[in-house]
């Protein structure tokens, strides 16, 4: 079912007993993190704070508080007093299990996409790759069954604030980590239009919060928004944006969805929803937003323009360094009537992006099969942050074959910013780390089966050669073929016990134990 709102979620969540809410006044400032850390470390629920107050509220950079806890006086004049009582309840972890994560995306679990994906992207005969690009039309076609649908008007503009009556500190945005910049709004949809042909982008960045109507916007070299920017800077343009905040949780999910370029997030965001995806025109800018949105800000950045942002206690589970970023510029805030603000938190993992970046695996393995077909089974494992390693099954079927799928990751959209790909045989349940483990150690010689190279990776890798770029390291953990990369010994063969004495054993079990 589609949502009918981000309300409507935390109302389902709440029937099914996947969410807790919590009345004991808490603050924005560490204290929310601390309490949606250890739940998340538990495998506990959703959970919506009702009564959020500031203690006192970081802002400034690197570490500099615009307030000493204790000392009104040292206030800024825009910033929240002691003991202020924000108006809008926090939900957090709310997609932070499989169960969760599945709703948010309107299903049972999260493998019907992926099985949705695969039989769209399925070509009738199975005689080969090029086929299978034939066969992508039928999922163009099922895209164009659910269009974007424009309205006149929506939940998300209820109440309207522009210009001076713009306070960004009315919001109960989180400060997460004690080095943290200054609060972060952790869970925005970003959305811009590239200059030269209008085209949409959804992502996901990361929005500090400077003062009462000015933010950092996180942009990193390799993501859209920046490329976006960067055409406005050569036209000699300023670039007009907009953060929404809530919404059908499926749209956070499709903002950071590793779509083909030809592929607009609202629009895939309608089809896993099964439903078109209404968006309305924004106040000041001339952009459309899901009209269903708890709050949006509008408004723009001047290419030219930096600002010191961060540090932010990341994903890495460290923390990203400060450094200059666009500022963006908030000439409009509107709200529905009594909004949730929802939130999110990085950290060391397991965390709530943990289950998001796993969805994004699982559903987009069948694209990747496209690519690279003899891949089996993919999983980039939680503990190491996602990009940092890969444990892939193959068909192995020539020798060398492992080093082929190590490439062809590499050269994959955001998998080329993983820096150890690790490639087993088919029959390795590369979901399973101990039988990983087990592999590695019996079949990968470190001599022998090892491949070095370098490139891109992540922006936020504080251990790499340098920012965005450094080294890369392939294991061929798989069963070593006669002559295979001098190799010339017999392979002993897998302990394994037969299927029918598994079969026979299976039956009698419950009488045994």
């Amino acid at each position: 079912m589609a949502y009918r709102c981000y309300q409507h979620f935390l109302q389902v969540l709440e029937e099914k007993k996947l969410l807790k809410r919590i009345s004991h006044p808490m603050s924005p400032y560490l204290e929310i993190t601390e309490i949606a850390d250890r739940v998340m470390k538990k495998d506990g629920p959703a959970l919506l704070f009702e009564q959020v107050e500031g203690h006192y509220h970081a802002l400034g950079t690197l570490n500099k508080m615009s307030a000493v806890i204790g000392n009104e006086s040292n206030y800024p004049k825009s910033t929240p007093k002691l003991g202020k009582k924000y108006t809008m309840p926090v939900a957090i972890n709310t997609m932070g299990s499989r169960d969760r994560m599945s709703l948010a995306l309107s299903c049972d679990d999260f493998e019907e996409h992926a099985d949705r994906l695969r039989s769209l992207l399925k070509p009738e005969v199975p005689s080969g790759f090029f086929d299978s690009i034939l066969k992508i039309p039928a999922l163009m076609n099922e895209l164009k069954n659910v269009p974007v649908k424009h309205v006149h008007k929506g939940i998300c503009q209820e109440t309207v604030y522009l210009g001076e009556d713009v306070n960004l500190l009315d919001l109960p945005v989180l400060t997460c980590w004690p080095e943290d910049g200054g609060p972060f709004i952790t869970l925005p949809l970003v959305f811009t239009h590239r200059p030269s042909t209008g085209k949409r982008n959804v992502g996901m960045y990361r929005v500090q919060i400077h003062d009462k109507n000015t933010c950092g916007m996180h942009w990193q070299i390799h993501k859209t928004g920046k490329e976006h920017m960067d055409e406005a800077r050569n036209r000699s343009e300023k670039i007009e944006v907009a953060v929404v905040l809530g919404g059908d949780p499926v749209y956070n999910f499709a903002a950071i969805s590793p779509l083909p370029p030809e592929i607009d997030e609202m629009l895939f965001a309608g089809l896993l929803r099964k439903k078109r995806v209404e968006l309305v025109k924004c106040k000041t800018v001339d952009l459309m937003v899901p009209s269903d949105a708890e709050i949006v800000l509008e408004g723009f950045i001047d290419p030219s323009e930096r600002r010191l942002e961060g540090p932010f206690g990341d994903h890495t589970g460290y923390y990203s360094l400060a450094d200059d970023f666009p500022v963006f510029h908030v000439t409009c805030m509107t709200t529905r009537k009594n909004p949730v603000y929802p939130a999110t938190i990085v950290g060391q993992p397991p965390m709530e992006d943990g289950w998001m970046g796993k969805a994004v695996e699982r559903i987009f393995l069948p694209m990747i099969q496209l690519t690279v077909p003899e891949i089996v089974d993919m999983n980039l494992p939680v503990q190491s942050c996602f990009h940092n390693m890969a444990f892939v099954s193959i068909k192995k079927k020539y020798p060398g074959h492992a080093y082929k799928v190590m490439h062809a990751i590499w050269g994959l959209g955001q998998l080329s910013a993983t820096k150890m790909v690790y490639v087993f045989d088919e029959d390795c349940n590369v979901q399973d780390i101990n039988e990983v483990l087990f592999r590695i150690g019996a079949n990968c010689d470190p001599v022998r089966d090892v491949l070095v190279s370098r490139g891109p990776i992540d922006q936020l890798d504080h251990a790499s050669i340098q920012e965005g770029f450094g080294g890369k390291i392939g294991f061929d953990c798989t069963h070593k073929w006669m002559g295979e990369n001098g190799f010339h010994r017999h392979y002993p063969k897998l302990i394994t016990m037969p299927e029918p004495v598994k079969k026979k054993i299976d039956a009698v079990w419950s009488e045994i134990f």
